[in-house]
């Protein structure tokens, strides 16, 4: 059977099957989709297109980022293809680079990959908690403020209630990836058909303005301020590796996980870009008065001065309930990738994280683990507005930085890569390269304030958070005796010998054609 095929490869890859193989390609498709979560993702952002470029920047700048984004997807599906595992991103860096450094490569990748799963969580459910304040503020008609107290509360609320979700049974979470897809077409489909035509006359724009104004409010040049705005569609559609952090979930995984990759991004940007076009339509011409809005959230605005306070309260709900499910998908990926990380022993206590609980047969250890980790995250939210948004940024940088290193190192080091199912032929070099090429320049970009006027308050946290966060990463590498550099050996196999003592050869064996599965013995370079 095709969950038997599975189940073959990743022994050949060194592990064994320990998850239910219960989500489709339906499903797994779900979990991507959802994760992108496209609607409430754009209502989180939307304010860096809207200060840095209007409508032009929230329409064409979404179709410029959309293509460059297809490039990185389908590079990373070609090697999803090739070792279907949770470990992803950095058991591929591990497996393509030289002995010298693979073992340091794949450190790198498994801390920024974890750091970007678990700041996914606390964007998403923080972008939850504003829209929870902004549902208040369109119910009081823009009359209700909230302290961060409040909203750290509301977003600690958001977190644990993930963690329970999560930490329930396989099967019931890929049933409920079915229904998340459900609701996120549908939402997508009623801003861009119902906004349209019940937009009053005062607020429609004409299409030159939709299609073609540029207005730079934070007083970054133009050409650097539409860069800055690139941020939205980055962040919207991202985390397109989550399915990969479903294989050992899949069934044909190695045909499912990249068609899940690229069909998520596929989607997203087309119903993306007519969500965005919609709004350009919609949103009036006075923008500093859609973000200065007392509801606090730009769509939001948009929403009320189109739909009337009953209208934008009900889309507005709905919105929320979208941002919460994909939540739950953010939480249930991270914690696959940080169990795939501990099965490895790469974290610190990963005798206690890496386990499996009997009855629900997921790793509810590292599900609390991530959600413990995103509250902390959350205590950003007291250093001041700049800070917290900051978790949008390293999001997008981190996993840029997990991404890039795969990739590239497919072709940097002498190897012999062995593509799977899916597989680019001559297009996969120079599709690498425009991929490896952007993501490094987005990179140096999102290190930048998002205003021109530069303090303490408006300064851009995210070198200071993920820099700090890397930092003590390659410090625990590298820490005299106890350090990473002393007994991390790269992914290892799970088998019961490696555990027990038991056939040690057969052991050795799994882990040579681990190696050699994906691309050979690993060669000096």
């Amino acid at each position: 059977t095709k969950a038997d095929d599975s189940e073959e490869i990743l022994a050949k890859l060194g592990y064994k099957q320990e998850f239910h193989r219960a989500f489709t390609p339906l499903e797994v498709f779900g979990v991507a989709f959802s994760y992108i979560g496209l609607l409430p993702s754009i209502a989180s952002v939307l304010f860096y297109a809207v200060q840095n470029g209007g409508p032009l920047a929230m329409v064409w700048g979404w179709a410029i980022a959309s293509v460059f984004i297809m490039c990185i997807g389908l590079a990373m599906a070609e090697l999803a293809s090739a070792a279907p595992t949770s470990g992803g991103l950095y058991y591929w860096t591990y497996s393509l680079a030289s002995p010298r450094c693979r073992n340091f490569l794949a450190w790198i990748v498994g801390y920024s990959n974890t750091i970007q799963s678990i700041t996914v969580v606390a964007s998403v459910d923080w972008a939850c908690a504003l829209q929870i304040t902004a549902a208040v503020g369109i119910a009081s008609d823009q009359a209700y403020a909230t302290t961060n107290e409040q909203l750290y509360g509301i977003y600690a609320v958001l977190v644990l209630s993930h963690a329970i979700l999560v930490s329930l049974g396989t099967k019931f979470l890929a049933r409920l990836q079915r229904l998340y897809i459900l609701l996120n077409v549908c939402l997508c489909f009623i801003v861009i058909i119902v906004l349209p035509i019940a937009t009053p006359s005062k607020y429609r724009n004409s299409a030159s303005f939709a299609l073609g104004s540029f207005t730079s409010l934070d007083g970054w040049p133009s050409v650097f301020a539409f860069i800055l705005s690139l941020m939205a569609p980055l962040y919207t559609i991202g985390g397109y590796d989550s399915s990969v952090h479903m294989s050992e979930e899949a069934s044909n995984a190695a045909t499912v996980i990249p068609w899940a990759i690229i069909s998520s991004i596929a989607m997203s940007a087309i119903l993306g870009w007519g969500i965005n076009v919609s709004l350009a339509f919609c949103m009036g011409t006075d923008l500093n008065a859609i973000l200065t809005s007392p509801i606090g959230q730009p769509m939001a605005q948009i929403l009320y001065n189109s739909l009337g306070k009953s209208g934008a309260l009900a889309l507005w709900c709905f919105v929320i309930l979208v941002q919460y499910m994909m939540g739950s998908s953010c939480l249930l990926v991270g914690s696959r990738q940080t169990f795939a990380f501990t099965r490895d022993g790469a974290l610190p206590f990963s005798q206690y994280l890496y386990h499996i609980n009997g009855y629900t047969r997921t790793p509810v250890n590292t599900v609390w683990f991530d959600a413990a980790l995103a509250l902390v995250i959350g205590l950003l939210a007291f250093a001041g507005t700049q800070a917290i948004d900051a978790v949008f940024t390293i999001a997008v940088t981190a996993s840029y930085v997990s991404y890039i290193t795969p990739i590239a190192t497919r072709f940097v080091f002498k190897n012999e890569f062995k593509p799977g199912p899916f597989n680019l032929g001559r297009l996969s070099f120079p599709i690498a390269t425009i991929a490896v090429s952007w993501m490094v320049f987005m990179i140096i970009i999102f290190f930048f304030p998002s205003t021109a006027q530069i303090n303490a308050q408006t300064m851009n946290y995210t070198v200071v958070v993920l820099g700090g966060y890397m930092s003590l990463s390659v410090f625990w590498y590298y820490c005299p005796v106890y350090g990473g550099v002393h007994w991390f050996n790269g992914p290892k196999s799970n088998f019961a010998p490696a555990i027990k003592g038991g056939d040690e050869d057969s052991v050795c064996e799994r882990k040579k054609n681990r190696d050699t599965d994906l691309s050979g013995p690993a060669v000096d370079s």
